[in-house]
């Protein structure tokens, strides 16, 4: 891809670890939904969403948990470089959910990374406005860098990098390949003069 940004590349997870690093989620998922009458799994977009739909798919075949109703938010404060995009985090509503009511559910979010908590904790008092029973939040990766006062219930990895390199999760239809890479972004090493 021209727009990735330039450095050295590492995976660290391939799709078949993945796979089962998600059926470990889903596990845990089924854990917290058994027993609820009502589910509903939203997908932070872009790459939570396909995750969202792994999860629901195993919940499905796996568990017998295959009424889970499907959401998808559109999040949105950093490029997947880390580039800050908006100084604010920006939640742009769906025109269907504006009179969507979650009382009686249980709510999981799932997201492709947890960073420094932004969109997580947009997600979260978005979705709590519409008086769920539960919230609980899933991360296929969590860095351990929150700065917010949001946690992940489910964590695919956690993965303490430097701050200065960035996780790319690689989620088909977004991506070729499911995996997990470890970008060490090119610095400037030329002494200022």
């Amino acid at each position: 891809m021209a727009d990735r940004p330039e450095g050295r590349r590492t995976c660290l997870y391939t799709a078949e670890q993945l796979d089962a690093i998600v059926d470990d989620m889903a596990r845990q998922a089924a854990g917290l939904l058994t027993g609820r009458t009502r589910a509903v799994i939203v997908g932070v977009l872009r790459r939570g969403a396909p995750l969202a739909d792994m999860l629901q798919s195993r919940l499905a075949t796996r568990y017998g948990l295959g009424d889970c109703t499907r959401l998808d938010l559109q999040i949105k404060r950093y490029a997947d470089d880390l580039t800050l995009l908006y100084p604010e985090t920006r939640l742009t509503e769906n025109p269907a959910h504006a009179s969507l009511d979650l009382a009686g559910y249980t709510v999981l979010v799932v997201d492709d990374v947890m960073y420094r908590g932004h969109s997580m904790l947009r997600a979260v008092e978005y979705l709590a406005r519409r008086q769920p029973d539960e919230i609980r939040t899933v991360a296929l990766v969590d860095r351990g860098a929150t700065k917010l006062p949001v946690r992940t219930d489910i964590v695919g990895v956690r993965l303490d990098i430097a701050p200065s390199d960035i996780i790319e999760c690689n989620v088909p239809p977004y991506e070729a390949s499911f995996r997990i890479d470890l970008l060490q972004p090119e610095r400037n090493t030329h002494p200022a003069g």
